[in-house]
C-alpha cells in the first residue's frame, strides 16, 4: 500500500524534523558547553546552561520557521485585492495629455 500524503503526515512529518533539531542541536550546545566549562572557565556550570540554550533557541527558531509563513521585518501581508472585471478586447489607447504652454502669460497690469 502506498502511504497517503495527507496534511496530518505533513504536521507530523514537521514535527519529527522539529524534534530530532531539538535533540541535535541541544546534544551541541552541551557538548560545547561542557568542553568550554573544562577549557576554559574552571569547571563552572554556566558555559553548559548558556551552550544548551542557544541549542534549543536555535532549533526552536527553525521549528517556527518550519511551521509558520515567512516572515519578513518591517513588511505586512496585505489581503489579496478584487479582481477587476475584464475589459474588452477592442480598447483604445488613450491619448497623451496635451502639454501646458511653457510661455509666460501676460497679465493685465496698470
Amino acid at each position: 500500500m502506498a502511504p497517503s500524503s495527507s496534511s496530518e503526515n505533513a504536521v507530523v512529518e514537521k514535527y519529527d524534523k522539529c524534534l530530532a533539531d531539538l535533540i541535535v542541536k541541544s546534544g551541541i550546545g552541551l557538548s560545547v558547553g561542557v568542553i568550554a566549562s573544562v577549557v576554559l572557565f574552571k569547571r563552572r556550570a554556566w558555559p553548559v546552561a548558556l551552550s544548551t540554550g542557544v541549542g534549543i533557541g536555535m532549533s526552536y527558531s527553525d521549528c517556527e520557521r518550519l511551521f509558520g509563513m515567512p516572515r519578513i521585518p518591517g513588511t505586512r501581508v496585505l489581503p489579496p485585492r478584487p479582481s477587476a472585471p475584464l475589459q474588452s478586447l477592442n480598447t483604445t489607447v488613450p491619448s497623451p495629455p496635451s502639454t501646458p504652454s511653457l510661455t509666460p502669460e501676460k497679465s493685465d497690469s496698470k
